[in-house]
């Protein structure tokens, strides 16, 4: 059974069409597929700069103190260690 689908129109510059078709030709892809594409990256991009936000606001409310410093040092040659060089 065929997923639901709704169909949407949207606008583009001349210029960003034209490059579009280009390249959605080369690889054979169908336009739907192309936005579709665009939508999910930009979609999973979003998710990304909201978690990078996220994280810098806890950083600056509470970065690393020493014992943190120290605790991660610990941690990395603990790791390294076991590595041949």
């Amino acid at each position: 059974m065929a997923k639901a689908a709704t169909k949407i129109a949207i606008s583009v510059p001349d210029e960003l069409y034209r490059a579009v078709e280009r390249a959605r030709r080369s690889t054979g892809l169908s336009r739907s597929a192309v936005v579709q594409r665009a939508l999910r990256l930009w979609l999973e991009r979003s998710v990304h700069e909201t978690a990078v936000r996220e994280y810098v606001a806890g950083y600056r409310a509470r970065p690393e103190g020493p014992r943190d410093v120290k605790a991660a040092e610990a941690a990395a040659v603990r790791l390294l260690a076991g590595e041949d060089w």
